[in-house]
């Protein structure tokens, strides 16, 4: 328990979000439309200026162990705050080149950015479900943003549909666990479980499982995923891809991890059978695909089924192997997205495989960084994905569940073929059209480029520097 002045203190990266959004909302409403790229740029700092806040701030405890800022939570929130502001840089260009120029977009995502920062620092029942609540009534906007057109609206109205489904899930999962453990707290519902190990803590938990998978499109609760990932702007996507999954997975890690450790025999089989689900249908289902961010939904699906094997793990080699994957995998998903926001002919986005024949000769340099992304994305060595799917399996296997880590093995070797098609379709095929494709913009096109050269070679440096993982890791299974 620590007095008002230190919570503050610990909550600065938030508070520094909320009030600096509101502010910024303010100003929009004010001035206009005019003042967009400004309050993108102003939106851009803020949340670099929240990374150093929550990279530099004390660690604790605050609102009676509600707020949690360990390396956990701080590892997670600069993650997310990196991503967001990623986010603001893609969308700012797209929102002016489409004629939709609105103040409302770099807001939306810093006040997203406060409930995910919330997810990551979560200590009980009631700041989750804020923190979730909270980002997810900011992307349900985002995911309508371009509201003229008809499969923006429809994606927002699908995740909206659902995301409240799933906010049931997991409001009768968590009112299951305070009827039996008397707290909300995660620290109370550990000591309860360690000292009265029985079924009705597990029955309500499976339902919390229930709800987080969503936030993660998990398989079999990503029926909202493929929709919204077509039908969504790209640069939203680019953001659901990443930030939120963060924050989501971090969620995992605290509420499995910390406050149910004890009962992990029970929790890893529900969290093994959710990645074996992910695998099959992640693989499977983006074979027939034809548009580009629809697969982009199903990789995301059995890349999350990735992470989960590190979760149910249970250790700290698992928890960190399952916070590098998402890094990796982040920054790959960005590379992906930018692609996608750099290539268009006559002003029309390219959203179809078939559209990338040929651009080798057209855009030779994002063609060879499309190339490294899809490779890594198979798990080629020496790759970034290949790092990260390496400790994954690794840490599955040591913790006893090597099938499991085997049939991820085998999912990745079928989810490559459509990788692989990709480049295929680049390198080999001819094109259709002799229409040559419109000049990339400046920010995509060096955001693709960057995602690239991390991917390879410069993945072989940065896994050098894995004390912040280190650190976070082992706060999550309460060592740090």
């Amino acid at each position: 328990m620590t007095d008002l002045s230190s919570a503050l203190q610990l909550a600065a990266p938030e508070l520094t979000l909320a009030v600096g959004g509101l502010v910024l909302l303010m100003l929009g409403a004010f001035t206009g439309e005019k003042s967009t790229r400004l309050i993108s740029g102003l939106s851009i700092l803020l949340l670099a200026a929240a990374s150093v806040l929550a990279a530099v701030g004390p660690l604790g405890t605050a609102f009676n162990g509600a707020y949690v800022a360990d390396p956990l939570a701080v590892y997670g929130k600069v993650a997310i705050f990196l991503s967001a502001a990623v986010a603001i840089v893609l969308g700012d260009g797209w929102i002016h080149r489409n004629g939709i120029a609105k103040f409302e977009y770099p807001v939306l995502i810093v006040l997203a950015s406060v409930g995910m920062s919330m997810m990551a620092s979560s200590g009980d029942l009631i700041s989750l479900y804020i923190g979730i609540e909270m980002h997810s009534l900011a992307l349900y906007v985002l995911a309508a943003y371009h509201r003229d057109n008809l499969k923006a609206s429809e994606a927002g109205l699908k995740y909206f549909v659902l995301g409240a489904l799933s906010s049931g899930l997991l409001l009768y999962g968590a009112s299951l666990i305070y009827g039996f453990a008397g707290s909300m707290r995660f620290v109370d519902i550990a000591a309860f479980a360690t000292a009265n190990p029985g079924p009705g803590l597990i029955f309500g938990l499976v339902f919390l499982i229930c709800g987080l998978a969503f936030k993660v499109s998990a398989a079999p609760f990503h029926m909202w995923t493929p929709d919204v990932y077509e039908g969504a702007p790209t640069p939203v996507v680019a953001l659901f891809a990443t930030a939120p999954k963060i924050a989501a997975m971090v969620l995992i890690i605290r509420v499995l991890v910390e406050g149910f450790g004890v009962a992990h025999g029970q929790w890893a089989q529900v969290i093994i059978l959710i990645s074996l689900i992910s695998f099959a249908v992640g693989s499977f289902g983006g074979l027939m695909q034809k548009d580009i961010q629809r697969l982009l939904a199903y990789s995301s699906i059995i890349n999350i089924g990735y992470a989960l094997l590190g979760v149910a793990a249970g250790t700290e080699a698992g928890v960190q192997a399952a916070l590098m994957f998402m890094t990796l995998y982040v920054i790959d998903q960005f590379g992906f997205f930018a692609v996608l926001l750099s290539l268009s002919r006559n002003g029309r986005p390219i959203r179809k495989i078939a559209d990338l024949a040929g651009l080798k000769k057209d855009r030779p340099l994002t063609a060879v960084a499309l190339t490294i992304l899809s490779l890594s994305a198979v798990g080629i060595p020496p790759m970034s994905g290949f790092w990260g799917k390496f400790f994954v399996f690794g840490a599955a296997a040591d913790a006893g569940y090597w099938m499991a880590g085997a049939a991820g093995l085998v999912a990745s070797v079928v989810a490559g073929f459509y990788y692989l098609r990709i480049i295929k379709v680049m390198w080999f095929d001819a094109p259709e059209t002799d229409v040559a494709t419109d000049k990339s913009p400046l920010e995509a096109k060096w955001v693709a480029l960057a995602a690239a050269v991390f991917c390879f070679p410069l993945v072989i440096v940065a896994l050098t520097w894995l004390e912040p993982l280190t650190r976070a890791a082992a706060s999550g299974v309460g060592v740090g």
